[in-house]
């Protein structure tokens, strides 16, 4: 596979089989992990095309461990604008305001692009970047996804709106967690190169998963509450 080439088509099979965890995010139970560090601020980003509501399992299982676990207030996130980058912008300010902490944030997919431009933004304020099947390493057509991104924000995936390298690891503890069962994002691509985060975490899930499946969302806890 080249690094161009995004994931095999067969792949996209088992992300459609793990659409109905998705859809019923909302109403699952969450899972609680022991050892988290209590009220510590985590602001959770969703993926293109999704809001809230599809993190909703991942949020609730945060806040059952002891996070103070905090929305984006994204309803329906179809690219990284300047309006939508300075929302998160204040709930990032915010959450270390209130709390005292430097926030932690969590983005999954386009998410995690917004996740790590805003630890450049916000270096004072964040604590840790953690990214979930983020395609911010590499060819940023290693994926299936950028014809519809390039489709619903009329610039071309290698035109960023912003000026900030997305690729640079913030000064933030960064995380990149990714699977080599993504159907979407190619894995180098979500992993990155070792000089891009502190850490890589390697996980089961396909990328429909990343913040619907329980022993994906427990590992992401785990990992989080081991500081």
């Amino acid at each position: 596979m080249t690094d161009s080439s995004p994931p095999p088509p067969e792949k996209g099979v088992w992300e459609l089989l793990t659409l109905p965890k998705l859809a019923i995010s909302a109403v699952r139970p969450p899972i609680c992990v022991e050892g988290a560090v209590q009220g510590e601020p985590v602001i959770v980003i969703p993926g293109m095309m999704s809001g809230d509501t599809a993190t909703s399992f991942l949020l609730r299982s945060l806040a059952a461990s002891g996070f103070d676990a905090r929305p984006s207030g994204l309803i329906f996130n179809t690219g990284a604008t300047p309006r939508r980058v300075d929302m998160l912008s204040r709930a990032v300010e915010r959450g270390n305001d209130e709390t005292g902490q430097g926030v932690t944030i969590v983005g999954w997919s386009l998410g995690g692009l917004y996740a790590r431009l805003l630890g450049h933004r916000h270096p004072d304020c964040v604590a840790r970047v953690m990214t979930l099947g983020s395609p911010f390493s590499g060819d940023p057509h290693a994926n299936h996804a950028w014809r519809l991104y390039e489709l619903l924000n009329g610039h071309p995936v290698t035109a960023s709106p912003f000026p900030e390298d997305i690729a640079a690891k913030p000064r933030a503890h960064t995380i990149a967690v990714w699977s080599a069962n993504d159907g979407v994002i190619a894995e180098y691509s979500a992993r990155g190169q070792p000089h891009e985060s502190d850490r890589q975490v390697q996980v089961e899930a396909t990328h429909m998963e990343m913040a619907t499946s329980a022993p994906t969302v427990r590992r992401i806890i785990e990992v989080l509450g081991e500081g």
